[in-house]
């Protein structure tokens, strides 16, 4: 089939609504997700019969109310759409407004942090509209899924999109004064658009199936270097192998069938290492885009043998994944607000806004660099074309000239312009060439007519970073448009306004290379934060700053923001706690018997070679034995200090002092671990060593 045949085909879309709903129902549909307003219950039932029934043509036997609670991962509990049978016992089928519109999950055990008593059951979700329902074709059956918001019986939000749904709403409401300012009074909405580059890795299942590490914490917590790792460059961009090939043509069917516009494929720089990346959408939509593309690759490795590793460190030592979260902001008219034009230094509209976005940046680079922490994120940052942790935005030559001009002069007189590339072959044309380069160390970097947040892992949910993005480019637009509205000279004013912010706050612009020891001490002298950890970077989420921003735009509640820095403590926590009790078990129950068995094998050949013929030298057995038992001895003796951290871990009860203790004291100690266990895998026989190898795992797919 075509994939034109097929395309969004499980996705009760705007298409598929104007062709089932009536006239009325589908406009008042429309001007809801447009302009906001309640539906009518009335019309409720008339889309929720026609949503059933789609769904049911498809197969479908139980709908979902399909939501995000604080884990990271989607939540879903399956009600069929049988209702009691007539009085001849016929099945009856439906559903109705009311439940289309909202239902009860139990709430209790979903993270809070502290927003609910645990022994209170009642949450609520409630249906997106702005995001279109679609089926899920699973093990199970088929299953029609209501994308929703879920908040507490007191109305707090307990998951990620009714935050991010706040922060849309609010960007686009200060924006629209910014477009206003500028004349353009039909605009009535700004949309943040994204699109989510997605990284990942692919294993074998049979090989990933022996190691308890990276079924239990999704990464190897042992494992030497594989003697070729990602040195010669040759799987960037590789040919794709037949096995990794065949999996990615099922996941794109998969992936389109639903709607997700899955453009780009191509073999990262690790080996086994891989990316799938969409075109952009409306950022809301992005979001549960992205929480089906992980999803979905998982099941369809599944089906081939193989596991989707979405963690951001599965290896020590190679690339690690990450998510480039392409954000832009656009009106419903078309315009996008991030366009420079051909001569950027004219464009006073895009110019303001560009100086909003920077001072935006610099004023919340703490909140920025929170909105990526995740455990598997601290591994990833900073190496292997990961960006460091401190946050900067890179510009570009033609921009930064532009930035230079207005903080020097006020205003920009010119821009670099493009130019053109000659190869120098006479067969090949002449290139356009762009006015800037790229630069892969930025953490925020614009490229062409988006920032490219690069900070985000692989595993992460990209709601947090784009609710803090929206939020904070919203208090910006907000303060710019308060100083201009009243303006007799707009054009005069409009300058000053971006001179003041550039030369306030271009400390954060830095186009280098963000992987130098040089930056971290010019990133110092200019005062940015650096927030290596995840624990160190959670204190800004509950800042007198953050409290304000988020509360005057009705983003988080101080309530909400305590409760997800209390469950990131815990996250953190609970994760570290996981990997040091999965290193216990792998340590006492597969290296160390292994090692003991080899150092017998070496004493045997020793006797045996002595006893067979006493003058024979046994040297190298000797040696080996020697180096094997102190490694052992080291070995257990790291065990042991584990064990006992993990106990007193146990008895702690603050869910700050936990985090730091595991990551001061545990964290340090499961390296002390790995260390000898690592060295061991280099000597051990390879019949003995009780797990796949990194040279197993990354290049036999």
């Amino acid at each position: 089939m075509k994939v034109s045949e097929y395309f969004g085909e499980n996705v009760f879309s705007r298409a598929v609504m104007q062709e089932r709903l009536p006239k009325k129902v589908y406009a008042e549909v429309m001007s809801v997700v447009e302009h906001g307003g309640q539906i009518s219950m009335g019309s409720a039932d008339v889309v929720a019969k026609a949503m059933m029934e789609w769904a049911i043509e498809k197969g479908a036997t139980h709908y979902t109310h399909w939501f995000q609670p604080l884990t990271g991962v989607t939540a879903e509990k399956h009600d069929s759409f049988l209702s009691a049978p007539d009085e001849n016992g016929k099945e009856i089928l439906n559903l109705t407004g009311k439940q289309l519109i909202m239902g009860e999950p139990d709430a209790s055990s979903f993270p809070s942090g502290g927003l609910r008593s645990t022994h209170y059951a009642r949450g609520y979700t409630a249906w997106d509209m702005t995001s279109p329902a679609f089926v899920k074709e699973m093990a199970c059956g088929t299953i029609l899924c209501i994308p929703t918001v879920f908040v507490a019986y007191s109305g707090e939000a307990l998951d990620n999109k009714t935050p991010l749904l706040r922060s849309m709403q609010a960007l686009s409401q200060q924006a629209v004064r910014i477009l206003h300012l500028f004349g353009n009074t039909q605009a009535e909405r700004v949309i943040p658009s994204v699109g989510a580059e997605q990284e990942y890795f692919i294993v074998d299942r049979e090989k990933y199936l022996k190691r308890r590490d990276l079924i239990y914490t999704g990464r190897t917590l042992f494992g030497a270097p594989a003697p070729k790792g990602q040195e010669l460059d040759d799987q960037y961009f590789g040919v794709i192998r037949e096995r990794v090939g065949a999996f990615m043509k099922d996941l794109n069917k998969e992936l389109w069938k639903m709607g997700i516009t899955a453009t780009t494929q191509h073999n990262e720089v690790a080996p086994a290492q891989h990316e799938c990346a969409p075109i952009y959408c409306t950022c809301n939509v992005a979001v549960d885009q992205n929480q089906l593309m992980m999803e979905t690759m998982k099941r369809v490795a599944t089906q081939h043998g193989l596991v989707c590793l979405l963690h951001e460190k599965p290896f020590a030592g190679v690339n690690g994944s990450g998510k480039h979260n392409n954000w832009s902001i656009t009106s419903d008219l078309g315009e996008n607000l991030l366009d420079p034009g051909k001569t950027p230094n004219d464009n006073l509209q895009f110019l303001l806004v560009l100086s909003c976005i920077i001072k935006a940046v610099d004023r919340h680079a703490d909140l920025l660099r929170m909105s990526t922490a995740c455990v598997g994120n601290d591994h990833r940052l900073g190496a292997n074309e990961a960006p460091p942790a401190i946050v900067s935005i890179f510009l570009g030559n033609q921009l930064e000239d532009v930035v230079e001009q207005i903080v020097k002069n006020g205003t920009a007189a010119g821009c670099i312009a493009g130019g053109q590339l000659d190869t120098g072959v006479s067969t090949l044309p002449v290139l356009n060439k762009d006015a800037t380069d790229r630069n892969r160390t930025s953490p925020f970097a614009f490229t062409g007519n988006k920032f490219e947040f690069r900070m985000v892992g692989s595993s992460d949910c990209i709601a947090t970073a784009n609710t803090v993005l929206n939020t904070i480019v919203a208090e910006a637009f907000c303060e710019a448009a308060d100083e201009l509205e009243g303006s007799t000279d707009f054009t005069a004013d409009a300058n000053r306004v971006i001179a003041e912010n550039l030369r306030k706050h271009s400390r954060v612009i830095f186009n280098g290379n963000g992987y130098s020891a040089d930056w971290i001490a010019e990133a110092a002298r200019r005062g940015l934060p650096n927030l290596p950890s995840m624990v160190s970077s959670v204190p800004s989420l509950t800042t007198d700053k953050a409290v304000q921003l988020f509360g005057k735009f009705g983003v988080f509640t101080r309530a909400e923001l305590e409760s997800r820095s209390e469950i990131m403590y815990e996250t953190y926590t609970k994760v570290i706690s996981i990997e040091a009790r999965t290193m216990l078990h792998m340590a006492g129950k597969h290296y160390i018997p292994a090692v003991v068995r080899n150092c017998t094998r070496l004493a045997d050949s020793v006797c045996k070679v002595h006893t067979a013929c006493p003058a024979a030298p046994t040297g190298v057995q000797e040696t080996l034995l020697c180096q094997t038992s102190e490694l052992l001895t080291k070995a257990a003796s790291a065990e042991h200090h584990l064990e006992g951290l993990v106990e007193q871990l146990g008895r702690m009860d603050n869910v700050h002092d936990m985090a730091v203790f595991c990551h001061d004291m545990i964290m340090p100690a499961m390296q002390d671990l790995r260390d000898p266990i690592d060295r061991l895998e280099l000597i051990v026989d390879k019949d003995i060593w009780p797990v796949p190898t990194y040279g197993d795992l990354m290049f036999e797919v």
